[in-house]
């Protein structure tokens, strides 16, 4: 501000020095002339060198993952993520940075069920937890429900209602498929599983798969 001033005043043809206008406007001189210097981001080498060599040998882990195998700080990693760039970013067409997005294809109903949760405004009532199921070959809806808390019991009752309505009943189904989800504390509760026994899931990350995905296996 002073600087321009002065530049102002100059150009009508009044020479005033910066010393005077800083005694005018009761402001010191350390401030006009101050410049923030802010220097580059840097990273150690001894972190970066095996976070790289994990990622190049797993490119489906996360930073989460990367940082609990190695015994690193989360935060710390998820810097150097940000900074090499090497963060798994979402796309919606194309491919991955790091590893390649194939799409998920059911070809019969009953092959492939897909479930999720969601946050909605429900306007007096505020914010509520929608679980749904769909089969992935029809889009059909084929269960849900909504709750207050996005707890494992709000996926459990969508899961039980899509098998009634398909099944008529909560017992074992009539021949094996797929259940998709992501890998929400929602969804890999051990009451979940202890509901449910006939669910087993994949642990390992899967590189064909979106790598925040995994599949459960309905038995029959």
């Amino acid at each position: 501000m002073i600087l321009s001033l002065q530049q102002g005043l100059a150009e009508d043809g009044f020479k005033v020095s910066l010393v005077k206008l800083c005694q005018w406007f009761d402001m010191p001189r350390r401030t006009v002339y101050y410049r923030s210097t802010k220097a580059a981001p840097k990273v150690q080498d001894h972190l970066v060198k095996p976070i790289k060599a994990m990622i190049e040998e797993n490119p489906s882990f996360g930073y989460r993952t990367v940082a609990h195998l190695l015994g690193f700080n989360k935060n710390t990693v998820q810097r150097i993520f940000q900074l090499k760039g090497w963060q798994v970013r979402k796309r919606p067409v194309g491919f991955r940075p790091r590893i390649q997005a194939l799409p998920s294809v059911a070809k019969a109903p009953d092959e492939r069920w897909a479930t999720d949760l969601c946050r909605v405004w429900t306007g007096r009532d505020g914010w509520a937890s929608l679980a749904l199921v769909i089969d992935c070959y029809s889009r059909e809806l084929l269960g849900w429900h909504l709750s207050r808390s996005g707890r494992s019991k709000t996926a459990e009752a969508a899961l039980e209602q899509a098998l009634i309505a398909r099944y008529g009943c909560l017992g074992k189904v009539r021949h094996p498929f797929l259940l998709r989800s992501d890998n929400g504390l929602v969804f890999t509760s051990s009451q979940r599983y202890s509901n449910f026994p006939h669910l087993w899931s994949f642990k390992s990350p899967h590189p064909v798969e979106d790598r925040a995905r995994r599949n459960e296996r309905v038995q029959p």
